[in-house]
């Protein structure tokens, strides 16, 4: 007897071809046969009218700590996602010498938005190497297939300690045993090495994360490894210092697939060209045969702030006076009229290099503290301006003095301009992923970025068919990262389905659970269409509610393709 039949789906493979109608038959954790099935099953799930797709796979997370004590991975499962990979930009808790713990999780509650004393309370250490913690991940048993990065700020951190974020050059005998972690890490089943040379990546105290300070030869060395053991991709948080001639030169040293990630490969009002560029020379790489991508995000990058700590606009010369003041002076510079005339004048005409530009539609109101405002979550500044019949400068301030400058926003300054994102997505050298799940979760929560994909990209503006849009969620990232099997929905391959409704599937706003170790809270979305989650066979989401499993049916993923 079968273990589940689901009958009637529009059938989607995740290789790009038309839909069929058809059943699909699962056993023992894989599809053996896709057509009309008659055979008799312990489950059948009528589809009539909805889509079957391969499972979401979701390449950028960092699921790290969470995974040790939250098998689910939420909010991942909800929102499609079947397989994650974990320990992206080189962050990670693994490998970590037990006095070396409140470090590593210090840097990565700062450098990833995550709630320290979360961290603290709820990281369950069983490990110190990483072949200790892929074991500890094999008895968690998580319900998404998970991968893993060995990571340079972590090795560079288990090596060099504390010293690591403050000493750029590491000594032979320290390379030389970095060297040796990346090997253990990959005989241990990592998928790849992960690194960062972002200047926008620091750790706790304000010091910079290890690997942004480290050397391009450390880099060179490091990401060596692949191409001697000839396994594993590598995958860049690049800044400006990592350009792309050196992403090439090391994906054409090592002949491993290499991955630019960088905020100026997104498209940017001020810049409209410059992130078509990166993918561009992405493109001439790939043609002198160096495996060189972009990893591309089709959503546009959230900024929060408050104005206790207005970051984005501190540019602005306007903001001169607030940069010096106390937090008590600021209410009062805020109130000025001619402060606020002044930064009206700045946004006439802006200087290079600002974030904002004065466009209020891609300033929104984010998480408020009066139950009165609750409704203006998720507004732009723009329609609050015209819902008060004020001026922008004036319902921006104004909302947040009402609120003790409480008030977060998020600004979406990077990916905001569908025009400029389309050619980005289409682009032959770019990899669609960047949901950050895990982290930064106070404030925003991209981890429904293939919901969202599927809504607006697919069904609002189509510019992708829904064949072609599944086929760039799900075996184009697995076959990106050379991850087996996964993304794909044919007879013999494992099991992970995401049943939808094309004409409703999307993503609810950011929504609060007080759901963290410790009671901190997240922010998180929910799904829209969907009406069933299933990894290698066993529904883990129904659509609306996870299903309560003592193990996960998720697979820790440790041999990867050529």
């Amino acid at each position: 007897m079968l273990d589940l039949i689901i009958r009637g789906a529009q059938v989607h493979d995740g290789l790009g071809h038309p839909p069929v109608k058809a059943d699909v038959a699962i056993h023992q954790g894989r599809v053996t046969q896709i057509g009309e099935v008659t055979e008799p099953a312990q489950e059948v799930v009528d589809a009539t009218g909805l889509s079957l797709m391969p499972g979401i796979v979701d390449l950028h997370t960092h699921f790290d700590a969470q995974v040790t004590w939250d098998r689910t991975l939420s909010p991942s499962p909800a929102l499609g996602v079947t397989t994650a990979v974990l320990g992206n930009c080189g962050f990670g808790i693994a490998p970590c010498p037990a006095p070396l713990r409140e470090t590593m999780l210090k840097n990565l509650s700062v450098v990833e938005g995550m709630n320290l004393q979360a961290l603290l309370t709820g990281v369950q250490w069983e490990f110190e190497s990483f072949a200790e913690y892929m074991a500890q991940l094999r008895r968690v048993r998580p319900y998404l297939n998970t991968a893993v990065f060995a990571g340079h700020s972590v090795i560079r951190t288990a090596v060099m300690g504390e010293a690591g974020s403050d000493t750029a050059e590491a000594t032979p005998e320290q390379l030389a045993k970095m060297c040796e972690l990346v090997r253990e890490a990959m005989q241990a089943g990592a998928i790849g090495f992960a690194s960062s040379f972002s200047p926008n990546h620091s750790g706790y105290g304000g010091r910079p994360m290890p690997s942004t300070i480290a050397s391009e030869a450390e880099l060179r060395a490091l990401t060596g490894v692949l191409g001697e053991m000839n396994r594993g991709v590598f995958m860049m948080a690049t800044g400006s210092r990592a350009t792309p001639d050196i992403m090439e030169s090391i994906a054409e040293t090592t002949q491993r697939p290499t991955y630019i990630s960088t905020v100026l490969t997104m498209y940017n009002e001020a810049t409209p060209e410059l992130g078509l560029s990166y993918y561009d020379r992405c493109a001439q790489a790939l043609d002198r045969g160096n495996p060189l991508y972009v990893l591309t995000s089709c959503q546009a990058l959230s900024f929060d702030f408050t104005l206790l700590d207005p970051y984005v606009m501190l540019s602005h010369s306007a903001f001169d006076a607030v940069k010096s003041a106390q937090p008590h002076e600021l209410s009062a510079i805020y109130r000025d009229p001619a402060f606020r005339e002044a930064f009206r004048l700045n946004l006439k005409s802006p200087k290079a290099g600002i974030l904002f530009l004065g466009n209020w539609k891609n300033i929104e109101v984010g998480q408020t503290t009066q139950p009165a405002h609750a409704s203006l979550e998720g507004m732009t500044i723009a329609a609050l301006a015209a819902q008060r019949g004020v001026d922008p400068v004036d319902a921006f301030f104004d909302l947040a003095l009402s609120e003790n400058l409480a008030t977060h926003f998020v600004g979406k300054f990077f990916n905001n301009n569908d025009d400029g994102v389309a050619p980005l997505l289409k682009h032959r050298a770019s990899v669609i992923t960047l949901s950050d799940a895990g982290a930064h979760l106070s404030y925003m929560c991209d981890a429904g970025f293939g919901l969202h994909f599927l809504a607006h990209w697919v069904r609002e503006t189509g510019h992708f068919s829904l064949s072609e849009g599944i086929r760039r969620l799900t075996s184009e990232p697995a076959d990106r990262f050379r991850i087996p099997e996964r993304g794909r929905l044919v007879v013999g391959s494992p099991a992970d389905m995401l049943l939808f409704d094309p004409a409703t599937v999307g993503i609810s706003k950011p929504l609060p659970r007080h759901d963290l170790p410790g009671g901190a809270t997240r922010m998180v979305r929910e799904p829209q269409g969907v009406h069933g989650v299933w990894v290698n066979g066993v529904k883990v989401h129904d659509g609306v509610n996870y299903i309560h499993l003592e193990s996960g049916p998720g697979q820790v993923l440790d041999h990867f393709n050529p």
